[in-house]
Formats: C-alpha cells, sequence, structure tokens
C-alpha cells in the first residue's frame, strides 16, 4: 500500500456540498481507501481572482493504484462532478489534484510528483498540516517550515 494525499477544491454551485461528496467518491475508489480528511477551508482565488471563494480539503488515501491509475481516477470523478477544463485557474465545480504518492518523484507531461506548486499554497499546506504535521514534502523538507511563507493568503477553516 502507498500513501497518496489528494487535495480538493470547488467554487461553483454549492462547494462544500461538493466537496463532501467528492470525499465519498474517493473512498469508493478501487484497491484504496480513505485514511483521513481535512476540514474544509474557504480561500480567496489566487491567480484568476474575479471568481467566488474556493473550498477547499486534503484527503489521505492509502491505495495500491498506480499514480498513473489514481489520477485517471481523480479525473473521472471530476468528470462525474461536471468538471470541463477551459480557463487556466477558472471556476470549477470541482478540482482533485495528486499532491503526494508516497515520496516517489515523477516528472510526465500529465503528472509532477510531488505537486510543483503544493509549497505556495496556503489552500493545500493548511489542510495538509492539520492531517499530517509531521509530514516532509520530497524534496522540500518539513511541512511546518513553509507555512510561514504562505501567511499573507486568505484561508478559514470552516
Amino acid at each position: 500500500m502507498s500513501l497518496a494525499y489528494v487535495a480538493l477544491g470547488a467554487n461553483l454551485g454549492d462547494p462544500a456540498s461538493t466537496i463532501r461528496a467528492a470525499f465519498g467518491a474517493l473512498a469508493n475508489l478501487p484497491a484504496s481507501r480513505v485514511v483521513r480528511c481535512s476540514s474544509l477551508y474557504r480561500t480567496a482565488p489566487v491567480s484568476l481572482v474575479n471568481q467566488p471563494d474556493f473550498i477547499n480539503a486534503v484527503a489521505l488515501l492509502d491505495t495500491t493504484l498506480t499514480p498513473a491509475q489514481l489520477l485517471a481516477e481523480l479525473l473521472d470523478i471530476e468528470g462525474r462532478f461536471g468538471r470541463r477544463r477551459g480557463e487556466k485557474n477558472g471556476p470549477r465545480s470541482l478540482d482533485l489534484d495528486l499532491l503526494l504518492y508516497d515520496e516517489r518523484r515523477l516528472d510526465l507531461p500529465e503528472l509532477t510528483l510531488p505537486h510543483p506548486r503544493l509549497h505556495l499554497r496556503a489552500f493545500v499546506l493548511q489542510p495538509l498540516a492539520e492531517i499530517a504535521p509531521d509530514l516532509r514534502l520530497p524534496g522540500r523538507g518539513q511541512l511546518a517550515a513553509w507555512l510561514p511563507a504562505v501567511a499573507n493568503q486568505s484561508i478559514v477553516r470552516l
């Protein structure tokens, strides 16, 4: 079994309900089980600011799926929740990002592990710190060491 961390985010419709339902969809993944889920967090958009606030969270999975198989399952869940890829960093019904998979490093066109921007975003680091406070980010050190760098980003635990 491998440990995989997945970020969840949404800002269209009823995003809090969507994230809760997506936790359920993750619990139904084949060859996987949800170990822990963070609280929900309200966050301001990062790049494209003229859109609704996001609801974000993180889930920890125990899985025998490969990173590529897990990514395919995550994209399938997004599709079932109405995700349509359009404007980069634009509004979305559901976004699922594979953040970490054990301490594996990958650099493929469709998947980079660890997620290349996870250490720059409060909406990822805060929920991660909630469920795995002692987590080490491969190639970057302790997660807690990165929290001060994102302290200026708007995030509220719900």
